[in-house]
């Protein structure tokens, strides 16, 4: 050990002079390479995000601690064009012999391709150049450092900067600022030369974003500036601006304070070469005229058709094909009111959600039939969209199940069909494939088949027997939606028939904020038509099954040739074990083996029909695209049975018992359960596209009344891409069983995720994780305690994954693939959970679109 430790240190001290060497490869001599900014206010160390980016220029980014994108542009030649010529010329004959076998262009384009300079280019484009310390823009950010503070309050501060060396072209800058006592509001008072305005800021005087005492803040100034603005414009005054506040300051230096003063002149007006000072006028709105088919002011004369409604005037250049109501439903803009940028803006947005019309144009002109001058007409211009549209789509694809498959989409869109402006939207979609997994007696090239047809009618208001207007007002912006669909599938899997309609009521508050849906009724009936494939589908099924068969199968011809269960006879052996023909008893592992998986084959196999309602709450705080800091909250409580639970018995309709004990109504064991779900997304922004998200959810469905269990399509998995990404999907639970079947589900569920992104370079991004969760049956007809959730004990079977992820942002999507690991798994014994699963060769490659929460 001891001549072991002097050469690591020397390889060490090597590797790290090579290292320092190589990232100052492309700075020029005398020139230092930017390691470190650092700002220091009032001799301490400030760290905080938003002060750190006032400065212009940063070091380069670095990829765990690393700066990867300046090694790769380090790798990259200088100029490799150059140096193909040099090494074309170094030899006399080298250029002759490769104009001869080419050409004298192909030779030079040789320079410039992939080979020679394209990959170089490459590193360039991916790397990032070495941000060398340039003192001008260190001066600008001093100057910024110090008008930043000045603006919080500190008129007097003072900004220094130094710049050091740390090593050979490396060196780092040092901001310090003393920002010495700060500034308050003494007094406020208020210079308005219009009466009517001076009135109207008094009203909402209390709402001043100046307070006296507060401390000077250049904000607070700018956010009052816009509350003004934001109050008369709201309140009939057309033509004030911005621009129209303005603020004196006297300030006394000997006690670090102001005197404030509001001043806002009458308005500059021109009239002919000369500018004179008018007040400002509290306008009403006279008339509101819509036109239809018009895309400006230069049309609305050519009018072939009107009508008047609810003091609304509605003109057309040609047949008016919309009833009057439901334009003027989304006009906010009403006769009498005063002038508002309010419902101008609702007004747009409504007739925008409307999707009949292009985005309209909203004109105010002065009423001159109006002798006080306090009138103004509001003329809305709209532009109609198609109203047929035809959208065909193909599509082929290929994936581990589908070798090939050609699938094709065709959508009709009605619009403005009853002349309320509702949608009706038709489609059909068809696909067929071919896959060597199904069994092919016919040699058919094409063996997979799926084709199905949906329709949906939008209504941009609530479609409801009972008006709800006084609750679910419209700018509320409500919507209903009736949907049915139908689709018929032949596949590997069970092949199904499934119908779906529904009926839905949604709306929004707070500028989108907080969203609701109320799904009235929602019918979902699902009936497989190729039972007997199930044992061929789900292999691990089979598996185990074909093992506790080999110990215990006395009947000879429920066996093949190979001594296996046949696919047909599988059925049969289990109702032997469950009736006690066999040596198993219910003691027996083995036979609570076959029981669970013959209640899982009656669970997935079994024809489904579910007539729920639900309703959703979602509300987030994200403001636009570009927004990292935000939160999303979802809670959602669905129940299903109840409606025919009441029309069996209030209508007497026929019933029939399954095996189960349970009722059928038409022939179907409906569905009847309870379901309530938790799921809240919370994101930290960082700065640089760094971005801590976090994900928790919670979700319970409680079967009830005609049901032991809830139907598959409700039930809840675990694992996959958008879940644990330690363990594939489906794979994953329930509780510590160790994900024995194919398709492992429950109706407990609880996770928890931990996402820390940041940027590696251009549009590359990577993520470290940590997924915590897992499914548990409670409340059911499953008893296994492995399975099911007993309390606050089961806890400790909440699986954990963890691991990296790459994310390519393409702009309008990002492609995603992360490396997960389990970290702690619940199926191990207790003492041996932790770890276990942390390999490369136990890596889980899990691909996704966009993030996943």
């Amino acid at each position: 050990m001891r001549n072991i430790l002097p050469k690591i240190t020397l390889l060490f001290v090597i590797g790290t002079i090579i290292y320092s060497c190589s990232l100052v490869k492309r700075v020029p001599e005398g020139k230092q390479l930017l390691s470190k900014n650092e700002i220091f206010v009032n001799e301490k160390l400030i760290k905080e995000e938003r002060i750190n980016n006032l400065v212009l220029q940063q070091p380069n980014n670095k990829f765990l601690a690393y700066p990867l994108r300046l090694s790769l542009y380090n790798l990259a030649k200088k100029n490799p064009d150059s140096s193909y010529q040099v090494w074309l010329n170094k030899k006399p004959n080298r250029r002759a012999r490769l104009v001869k076998l080419l050409s004298e262009k192909q030779v030079q384009r040789l320079g410039k391709s992939f080979v020679v300079s394209g990959f170089s280019n490459f590193l360039k484009k991916t790397g990032e150049p070495p941000v060398i310390i340039d003192t001008k823009k260190a001066e600008i950010s001093k100057e910024r450092l110090s008008g930043f503070y000045y603006n919080s309050g500190f008129l007097k501060n003072n900004v220094t900067l130094a710049i050091d060396s740390v090593g050979n072209k490396r060196g780092k800058i040092t901001y310090r600022v003393e920002t010495g006592k700060p500034y308050h509001i003494d007094t406020i008072s208020r210079v308005i030369e219009t009466p009517a305005i001076d009135s109207l800021y008094a009203s909402e005087e209390n709402k001043s974003f100046l307070k006296k005492g507060a401390q000077y803040s250049y904000q607070s100034f700018d956010n009052e500036r816009k509350r003004i603005t934001q109050q008369f414009r709201n309140n009939g005054v057309y033509h004030f601006q911005e621009n129209h506040v303005k603020f004196d300051a006297i300030i006394d230096d000997s006690i670090q304070k102001m005197n404030v003063v509001l001043k806002i002149e009458d308005r500059n007006v021109k009239e002919g070469d000369t500018l004179i000072k008018k007040p400002f006028t509290i306008y009403k709105i006279s008339q509101v005229n819509i036109f239809t088919n018009n895309s400006s002011k230069k049309e609305k004369n050519n009018v072939k058709d009107s009508a008047v409604y609810n003091n609304y005037n509605i003109y057309s250049s040609g047949r008016l094909n919309y009833k009057p109501k439901a334009l003027t439903n989304a006009v906010f803009i009403e006769k009498g009111k005063l002038f508002s940028d309010n419902d101008r803006t609702l007004t747009s947005k409504a007739l925008s959600n409307l999707k009949v019309f292009n985005y309209p144009n909203i004109e105010y002109t002065q009423d001159p039939a109006d002798s006080t001058k306090t009138s103004l007409i509001a003329n809305i211009y709209l532009v109609n969209k198609p109203k047929f549209k035809w959208t065909p789509s193909i599509d082929v694809s290929t994936s581990d199940v589908q070798e090939f498959g050609i699938s094709g989409n065709m959508s009709f869109t009605w619009r403005n069909v009853f002349k309320r402006a509702e949608i009706l939207e038709l489609s059909t979609r068809g696909n067929i494939g071919s896959s060597q997994d199904l069994a092919n007696p016919n040699n058919v090239f094409f063996n997979i088949s799926e084709y199905g047809a949906d329709a949906k009618l939008n209504f941009p208001r609530i479609f409801f027997p009972i008006s709800v207007k006084n609750i679910i007002k419209k700018e509320m912006f409500p919507s209903t939606q009736i949907s049915t669909g139908i689709t018929n599938q032949r596949n590997i899997g069970l092949d199904k028939q499934s119908l779906s309609s529904s009926i839905s009521y949604s709306w929004s508050t707070n500028n989108n904020k907080n969203n609701f849906k109320f799904e009235l009724l929602g019918i979902n009936y699902v009936r497989n038509l190729n039972v007997g494939n199930y044992f061929n589908v789900y292999r691990n099924s089979y598996n185990r099954i074909n093992e506790i068969a080999a110990i215990y199968n006395t009947n000879d011809g429920y066996e093949d040739l190979n001594g296996d269960l046949k696919e047909d006879s599988v059925l049969d052996f289990i109702v032997d074990v469950l009736s006690g023909t066999t040596a198993l008893t219910p003691n027996d592992a083995d036979f609570k083996s076959v029981l669970s998986i013959s209640e899982r084959y009656v669970r997935l196999a079994e024809d489904n029909l579910i007539v729920s309602s639900s309703f959703v709450y979602n509300r987030t705080t994200k403001n636009n695209i570009n927004d990292r800091n935000y939160y999303n909250f979802k809670a959602k409580i669905e129940s299903a049975g109840n409606f025919l639970s009441f029309l069996g018995n209030s209508l007497n309709l026929s019933t029939e018992e399954s095996t189960a004990g349970n009722s059928k109504l038409f022939g179907i064991e409906y569905a009847q359960y309870i379901k309530s779900e938790v799921d809240f997304v919370k994101h930290w922004d960082f700065g640089k596209k760094n971005t801590l998200a976090m994900r928790s959810f919670a979700g319970i469905a409680i079967p009830y009344g005609n049901a032991k269990s809830i139907p598959f399509s409700r039930s809840y998995f675990s694992g996959g891409s958008n879940d644990n990404r330690g363990w594939q999907a489906y794979s994953l639970g329930p509780g510590r069983s160790g994900g024995v079947l194919d398709f492992n589900e429950a109706n407990l569920k609880l996770a928890f995720s931990t996402e820390y992104r940041f940027r590696v370079g251009g549009n590359l991004y990577s993520a470290l994780f940590v997924d915590v969760g897992n499914i548990w049956n409670v409340l059911d007809n499953v008893e296994d305690e492995r399975y099911t959730f007993t309390g606050l004990k089961s806890l400790q079977d909440l699986a954990v994954g963890s691991g990296i992820g790459f994310r390519y942002d393409f702009d309008f999507f990002v492609f995603r693939f992360d490396l997960g690991y389990k970290t702690y798994d619940p199926a191990r014994e207790i003492k041996d959970r932790w770890f276990k699963g942390i390999n490369f060769s136990k890596t889980v490659l899990n691909f996704g679109i966009n993030y996943p929460f």
